[in-house]
Protein backbone atom coordinates (compact mmCIF):
# COMPACT_ATOMS: atom_id res chain seq x y z
CA UNK A 1 0.00 0.00 0.00
CA UNK A 2 1.73 2.97 -0.95
CA UNK A 3 0.36 6.84 -0.85
CA UNK A 4 2.17 9.59 -1.76
CA UNK A 5 2.22 13.23 0.27
CA UNK A 6 3.87 16.19 -2.01
CA UNK A 7 5.99 18.21 0.04
CA UNK A 8 3.31 21.27 -0.18
CA UNK A 9 0.65 18.58 1.03
CA UNK A 10 2.76 17.61 3.96
CA UNK A 11 3.39 20.88 5.22
CA UNK A 12 0.10 21.97 4.55
CA UNK A 13 -1.15 18.85 6.44
CA UNK A 14 1.38 19.70 9.97
CA UNK A 15 0.33 23.17 9.25
CA UNK A 16 -3.17 22.14 10.11
CA UNK A 17 -2.33 19.40 12.79
CA UNK A 18 -0.86 21.66 15.28
CA UNK A 19 -3.22 24.35 14.60
CA UNK A 20 -6.08 22.64 15.03
CA UNK A 21 -4.57 22.25 19.12
CA UNK A 22 -5.48 18.50 19.29
CA UNK A 23 -2.48 15.98 19.31
CA UNK A 24 -4.09 14.18 16.23
CA UNK A 25 -1.17 11.66 14.99
CA UNK A 26 -2.62 10.61 12.06
CA UNK A 27 -3.81 11.70 8.57
CA UNK A 28 -7.34 9.50 7.26
CA UNK A 29 -7.65 8.97 3.63
CA UNK A 30 -10.47 7.41 2.66
CA UNK A 31 -13.28 6.71 0.03
CA UNK A 32 -16.77 6.76 0.04
CA UNK A 33 -19.80 5.83 -1.96
CA UNK A 34 -21.38 9.45 -3.58
CA UNK A 35 -20.50 11.84 -5.87
CA UNK A 36 -21.10 12.64 -9.36
CA UNK A 37 -18.56 9.79 -10.51
CA UNK A 38 -19.66 7.47 -7.99
CA UNK A 39 -17.13 7.30 -5.67
CA UNK A 40 -15.64 10.30 -3.35
CA UNK A 41 -12.47 11.11 -1.66
CA UNK A 42 -12.02 11.82 2.28
CA UNK A 43 -9.48 13.12 4.60
CA UNK A 44 -9.69 13.85 8.28
CA UNK A 45 -7.69 13.71 11.47
CA UNK A 46 -7.32 10.81 13.87
CA UNK A 47 -5.73 10.41 17.32
CA UNK A 48 -5.35 6.30 16.40
CA UNK A 49 -6.01 3.84 14.25
CA UNK A 50 -8.62 1.34 14.01
CA UNK A 51 -8.85 -2.09 13.62
CA UNK A 52 -8.18 -2.92 10.07
CA UNK A 53 -6.18 -0.12 9.41
CA UNK A 54 -3.34 -0.15 6.91
CA UNK A 55 -0.69 2.98 8.01
CA UNK A 56 1.19 4.14 5.57
CA UNK A 57 3.89 6.75 6.35
CA UNK A 58 4.84 9.66 3.49
CA UNK A 59 6.67 12.82 3.84
CA UNK A 60 7.12 12.65 7.60
CA UNK A 61 3.32 12.11 7.68
CA UNK A 62 1.15 8.90 9.17
CA UNK A 63 -1.62 7.82 6.74
CA UNK A 64 -4.47 5.61 7.87
CA UNK A 65 -6.45 4.02 4.99
CA UNK A 66 -9.21 1.80 5.67
CA UNK A 67 -9.77 -2.18 3.99
CA UNK A 68 -12.90 -0.89 1.77
CA UNK A 69 -10.69 2.23 0.81
CA UNK A 70 -6.95 0.47 0.73
CA UNK A 71 -7.63 -1.08 -3.42
CA UNK A 72 -9.06 2.43 -4.55
CA UNK A 73 -6.02 4.18 -2.69
CA UNK A 74 -2.87 2.85 -3.96
CA UNK A 75 -0.52 4.63 -5.48
CA UNK A 76 -2.58 7.73 -5.30
CA UNK A 77 -0.58 10.91 -4.76
CA UNK A 78 -2.27 14.13 -2.69
CA UNK A 79 -0.99 17.37 -3.47
CA UNK A 80 -2.22 20.88 -2.35
CA UNK A 81 -2.32 23.38 -4.58
CA UNK A 82 -3.27 27.37 -4.20
CA UNK A 83 -4.12 29.02 -7.38
CA UNK A 84 -6.35 31.98 -8.77
CA UNK A 85 -8.85 29.08 -9.76
CA UNK A 86 -9.00 27.74 -5.89
CA UNK A 87 -6.98 26.40 -3.31
CA UNK A 88 -7.05 23.06 -1.87
CA UNK A 89 -6.02 19.49 -1.81
CA UNK A 90 -6.28 17.25 -5.16
CA UNK A 91 -5.48 13.65 -5.27
CA UNK A 92 -4.17 12.11 -8.41
CA UNK A 93 -5.15 8.37 -8.72
CA UNK A 94 -3.87 6.22 -11.12
CA UNK A 95 -6.78 3.53 -10.01
CA UNK A 96 -9.63 6.18 -11.40
CA UNK A 97 -10.98 5.38 -14.97
CA UNK A 98 -12.97 8.60 -15.11
CA UNK A 99 -13.20 11.45 -12.68
CA UNK A 100 -15.56 14.06 -12.03
CA UNK A 101 -14.52 18.23 -13.04
CA UNK A 102 -14.27 19.21 -9.45
CA UNK A 103 -11.49 16.24 -8.86
CA UNK A 104 -13.51 15.26 -5.53
CA UNK A 105 -15.29 12.15 -6.85
CA UNK A 106 -14.11 9.03 -9.37
CA UNK A 107 -15.50 5.86 -10.62
CA UNK A 108 -12.96 2.88 -10.63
Amino acid sequence: MEIFLTEAASQKIRTLMENDGDNHSYLRVFVSGGGCSGLSYGMTFEEMEEEGDRVVESSGVKVLVDEFSAPYLKGVEVDYQESLMGTGFVINNPNAKSSCACGQSFSA
